[in-house]
Order: C-alpha cells, then sequence, then structure tokens
C-alpha cells in the first residue's frame, strides 16, 4: 500500500485499465473514503449546513452551490494512532458508499472461493498472534470482489480487503492469490492503515485536499480536475515514500508466514512478485496498479526468495512449470479464475475472445478442462445457453481423468453453473432437478480437505447449505409454476434463508430473496423487514428506514402474529436512524 494508507485504494484509481476514466464504485469510495479520512485524524473548516431529514439522499462532499464544503487545516496532525474502534467505524462508512454499487460483485461461487481462503489465513493470523483479541473483535475482516479486468487489490480501514477478479483470473496458482490476500491481510494486523491516518503530515494533507478539489472542480473542467487530483497525489507519495517501503517490508514478512502456517505453498508470494514483474516489463499499460501501489523493488523480490531458504526458489519455479497441482484446491482455483476472466469484462469484445476458447493440444487435463468452463460461462452470460451446456459437458468430458478429488469439485461447479444456466433460461424446475440431482450424487461423501495442513474443507458436489446452493434453490422456488405443493417449497426456502441469515446477518442477496418468499407466501410485514434488512446490508440506510417507517404507517392495527414482526422492525430502526445520524455528524452535517 501506497500513501496515503487512509486512502489506499483510493490512492491506486488513477492506475486502473482505462486511463482517463474512473468506475461508479472508485467515485463513491473517493467520496466516503475522503471525507472520512478527514473525520478521522484533522480539524474540520466546516460552515453551518442544514442537517437533511433521513430520507433525503446522503453525500459526503457537496458540490459548488449546494451547501458547506469541509476542508481539513493542513498543518493539523493527530498526535496518536487512530484507535481500533474508530477504525473499524471509518471503513463500515466507505463500505455503506460503494457495497451498491454494480462493481462490487457478489457472485455466490468466487465469494465462495475468495472467503475460503480469507478464512484459513485469518486462523493462521489468530494462532500466530497477528490478531489480537481487542483487533479481532472490533474489524470486520471481510473480503469484496471488484468487477475490474485490472490486477489489484487493496486494504480499507476495519479490515476490509478489496479484490479485482483480474488479480484471480492471472494467478496460476491458490497459493498465490493466497499470498496477496495475506499481504493485505497483514498490512491490516500491523495496524498500517490507523497509523498514516493518525500520523498524517501537512504533505499528506495537500494530496487529500488536491483530491477533494479535483473531484469539486471535475464538473467544469475534468481534464485540469485530473491533472490536480494526479500532481497532489505525487506531492504526497514522494513524502512518505520510505516509510511506505518499510511498511510493504513488514506486510511482506508477516505475510510470509501467514500463508505459510496457514498450509499454502510459502513460494506461492515469490511466484506471485516473478508474475507481476515480468507483467510489468511486458505490457505496462495501466492493468497492474498492484505494482504502483505495492512498489516491487529488488530488495522487496530478493527477500522474499532467500525467505525459501535454499533450494526453495528454485523448487517453487519447478512445480510451476510442472503445471497446475492434484489437490482440490487447485482445481477450485482453476475453475474460479476461468470464471473470474469472463465476468472481470463485460465488454462484447472480450467475451467474443472467449467463446472461441479451445484447449492447445497437449494441454494438463485441468487446463484443458477450465478452457471449456471459460468457455461455457462466456457462452451462458452471451445468452446461448445450448452452446453453454455442451461447453460444460466438454468440460466435463475433459475432467474424467483428473484425481477423483479434483473431479468432485470440478462436477460440483459444473452442476451449479448448469443451473444457474436454466434459471436464466426460465427453466426452473430442470434447475430445482439439476440441484436435487448434484445433492444426491454428492451424499456419500464425507468432509475432506485438500491438504491436511490448509485450513478450510470443500465437499463433493452439491451441498445444500452452501450460499451458492441455497440462493440457487431460492430463486429455482420463486420461479417455479404453481404446483400443489409450492407452498411447502417456499416454506423450505424460508426456512433455510432465515437459518442462513442468523449466522449472516448482512448478506444483502439472501435478505432480498426471503423478502421476495415471503411476498409469495402473502406475509407482507416479513416481506418489508426483509427488503429492509437488504437495503441496510447494502449501505442504503436511508432506503432502510423509509421502509420501515412505511410499513408503520401502513400496519397500524396488526394481528397478533405481526406484533412481534413489527417489534423487531421498530428496534432495527431506531438503530439504523442512530447509526444514519452518525455518518450526517461525521459527513459535517449539522
Amino acid at each position: 500500500m501506497r500513501p496515503v494508507h487512509a486512502l489506499s485504494a483510493l490512492i491506486a484509481t488513477p492506475h486502473s485499465a482505462h486511463p482517463g476514466t474512473r468506475t461508479t464504485w472508485q467515485r463513491k469510495a473517493w467520496r466516503a473514503g475522503l471525507a472520512l479520512a478527514l473525520w478521522g485524524g484533522s480539524a474540520w473548516v466546516q460552515a453551518q449546513a442544514p442537517t437533511p431529514s433521513p430520507g433525503d439522499s446522503l453525500t459526503p462532499i457537496h458540490g459548488p452551490g449546494n451547501g458547506a464544503i469541509a476542508l481539513p487545516a493542513l498543518g493539523e496532525t493527530s498526535g496518536q494512532d487512530l484507535s481500533a474502534a474508530a477504525e473499524r467505524k471509518l471503513g463500515d462508512r466507505i463500505m455503506r458508499s460503494i457495497l451498491s454499487d454494480p462493481d462490487v460483485l457478489d457472485d455466490p461461487m468466487l465469494v465462495e472461493y475468495l472467503d475460503v481462503l480469507w478464512q484459513s489465513l485469518l486462523t493462521s493470523a489468530r494462532q500466530r498472534g497477528d490478531i489480537t483479541s481487542e483487533l479481532d473483535q472490533s474489524h470486520a475482516w471481510e473480503p469484496f470482489l471488484v468487477r475490474d479486468r485490472s490486477v489489484n487489490a487493496f486494504a480499507l480501514p476495519g479490515g476490509y480487503i478489496g479484490v479485482h477478479l483480474g488479480l484471480i483470473a492471472m494467478t496460476s496458482t491458490p497459493d498465490e492469490l493466497a499470498s496477496v490476500l495475506a499481504h493485505e491481510l497483514s498490512h491490516v494486523t500491523q495496524r498500517h492503515i490507523a497509523r498514516m491516518i493518525g500520523q498524517q503530515s501537512r504533505t499528506s494533507w495537500v494530496g487529500i485536499a488536491s483530491l477533494l478539489l479535483g473531484m469539486l472542480a471535475a464538473s467544469r473542467n475534468p481534464a485540469a480536475a485530473q491533472a490536480m487530483i494526479y500532481g497532489g497525489q505525487a506531492v504526497a507519495i514522494q513524502g512518505q515514500l520510505n516509510f511506505s517501503r518499510d511498511m510493504e517490508r513488514e506486510a511482506d514478512r508477516v505475510g510470509f508466514g501467514v500463508l505459510n502456517d496457514a498450509g499454502y505453498d510459502p513460494g506461492g508470494m515469490a511466484l506471485m512478485f516473478e508474475h507481476l514483474q515480468q507483467a510489468s516489463r511486458l505490457n505496462d499499460d495501466g492493468s497492474y496498479p498492484y505494482l504502483r501501489t505495492h512498489p516491487l523493488t529488488t530488495e522487496r523480490i530478493g527477500d522474499a526468495r532467500a525467505r525459501l531458504g535454499v533450494g526453495g526458489w528454485d523448487a517453487a519455479r519447478m512445480a510451476l512449470s510442472i503445471g497446475p497441482g492434484s489437490s482440490r484446491l487447485a482445481a477450485w482455483h482453476a475453475l474460479m479464475a476461468a470464471r473470474s476472466r469472463v465476468l472481470m469484462d463485460t465488454r462484447s469484445i472480450a467475451q467474443e475472445n472467449l467463446v472461441g476458447l479451445t484447449p492447445k493440444a497437449g494441454s494438463p487435463a485441468l487446463v484443458a478442462t477450465a478452457t471449456h468452463y471459460t468457455r461455457a460461462v462466456a457462452l451462458q452470460r452471451s445468452g446461448a445457453l445450448a452452446k453453454a451446456q455442451q461447453a460444460l459437458d466438454d468440460a466435463r468430458n475433459a475432467g474424467k481423468t483428473l484425481p477423483a478429488d479434483q473431479q468432485a469439485v470440478l462436477q460440483r461447479v459444473l452442476w451449479l453453473t448448469q443451473a444457474e444456466a436454466q434459471l436464466q433460461g426460465q427453466q426452473a424446475e430442470a434447475a430445482a432437478q439439476t440441484l436435487a440431482r448434484g445433492a444426491v450424487a454428492g451424499s456419500a461423501d464425507g468432509d475432506q480437505t485438500s491438504r491436511p495442513t490448509v485450513r478450510f474443507v470443500v465437499r463433493s458436489v452439491v451441498r445444500l447449505e452452501a450460499r451458492p446452493e441455497l440462493l440457487l434453490a431460492a430463486r429455482a422456488a420463486l420461479a417455479l409454476p404453481e404446483p400443489p405443493n409450492r407452498q411447502a417449497v417456499l416454506n423450505d426456502a424460508a426456512a433455510r434463508l432465515q437459518t442462513h441469515l442468523s449466522v449472516h446477518a448482512h448478506d444483502a442477496a439472501a435478505w432480498s430473496l426471503l423478502s421476495s418468499v415471503w411476498q409469495r407466501l402473502n406475509q407482507p410485514i416479513r416481506a418489508v423487514r426483509a427488503d429492509a434488512e437488504a437495503s441496510a446490508a447494502l449501505g442504503d440506510l436511508t432506503g432502510a428506514i423509509d421502509r420501515v417507517i412505511g410499513a408503520q404507517r401502513r400496519f397500524r392495527q396488526p394481528d397478533a402474529a405481526s406484533i412481534i414482526e413489527l417489534s423487531v422492525m421498530d428496534s432495527r430502526l431506531r438503530a439504523w436512524q442512530r447509526q444514519w445520524r452518525e455518518d450526517v455528524r461525521d459527513d459535517g452535517g449539522r
């Protein structure tokens, strides 16, 4: 991560895959991150501004003619690091600003895979003592996906880690991807973000103020605004470069230990460095912002190789040259990297290039399988569902020579993708049958791990309790025609979603599906409550508040069964209103 660390992801924005442009989620992150970084470590210069009502649109930074602009006093610094609780509050605020953006992607299969890697690293960091009890309780420790073809990852305050699909797509092994996650995790556990926010110098505020002023100028002169933003960043980055390199070295060292203790191949970090270095030499077009926000010096690369010991680096390179491994995790990574290649770039020209992919002669079975799967997902996304099914069959045939453990992973991914395509083609009954067949095929297999030292579990074939299956099954239940037992199917979907949400209370997709299920079951109050929870999970507090207030007005004389639900909604309403008022205050509202 580069300075200013409070804005780690934001500083990386100008080096996107599309120079001169910014995705919507990045613009939102700039607004929230900038305003809140200032809130976290400076004295504000505030003009009077009216406090908006809970139903108004919240924008942390107001443009000309729209109220106050809060800029930092450039000479002010904080004398201490940001507390863990304050850092989490800052991270939550940033996430509420960007979660609803479509470029923050919730693809259940990819999210599940990313979370498996992440949880194994978290367990390692906890056992090593890198995550203290205070930090563990205060931080979110949540990764999220960004639909972007650039190779990047970043840490936000509060333990949120953003991962671009381009990064997953370019990694050859799970160990390489895990090495990046371990590095970003270590930025958080070593309090690099909090330390930078708490020790901001005058130079740092120059960069922050330039970003603020650049955004305000963008509506009048985008070119001048871009120059202003870039110029201010250059000053801030140059002023603290040495400190940033120290943090990078520390994150490398601690991350290496986390990676190794989690059971991953420690050569993954050195291999990742080599891939990034080679890629930057061949194609320095801005598609590798990770190289700029995490500069690869000769010293860092040498340190990564030295940690492997005598012969370790040669062994790591040899293992990579042989091809993908035989573990379940290797197969899962190959398939999810293939899926990322399709989902990271929605342009028609990109999809056209993928639908014509064929394995090269002599390709290892897993590589051939992943190639067919890439084509299948691309065809599905383009609406060619019959051809997509043929590509899935090709992937299944190519995987017949894989080890049994890898075939189990392959079959599950193929069943899920087939059900996904059937729902897309409005074949709800076929999708439900596909999920049922997959569940029966895997019912005889117990929990197994692909490598005893890696702390994760991948069961065989379809797992009805897993999130991808759960969401697909709920979608299928909602799309089914009107059979005599449809209500029983919907009741089952509601029960399973509620069980899931009792553990994963911030799952917006599950809440949204539960709302639709309750609506079909003629439970309007429950439907409204679930819809409000979905809005809140996406960071839309005003939407959640409006929905509950509307329900309270609509159901003034509830029956006995509805009183409990309305009581829960009232409790949630007060919590959301309290959070909304804090956000307005932190944003400079009076």
